[in-house]
């Protein structure tokens, strides 16, 4: 499966941000699961989840320090790019 994400390197903090469904947000527990089938992908840095409203504004789930201030940063100043996500079985 293919995803959408990228990792940040700021003010001395490296985590990584995910383009998901809103699905995968909609509560904490769907969310850590989440999170859980991405570390592998993303090992010993903090995930955050991101997805957007019908208008296009951004929402984010993960650590609120990283989560406040990708709310500042514009969507399309992210460096995105395509990772591939292995489920085991």
């Amino acid at each position: 499966m293919l995803i959408h994400g990228a990792v940040i390197k700021e003010q001395g903090l490296t985590f990584a941000v995910v383009s998901v469904q809103a699905s995968q947000m909609v509560n904490q527990a769907v969310a850590q699961k989440t999170v859980a089938t991405l570390k592998p992908v993303f090992p010993g840095i903090p995930i955050v989840l991101m997805t957007q409203d019908p208008d296009g504004k951004a929402c984010f789930m993960g650590r609120s320090d990283i989560a406040t201030f990708l709310s500042t940063v514009p969507v399309k100043s992210i460096p995105w790019k395509r990772y591939e996500v292995q489920f085991s079985a």
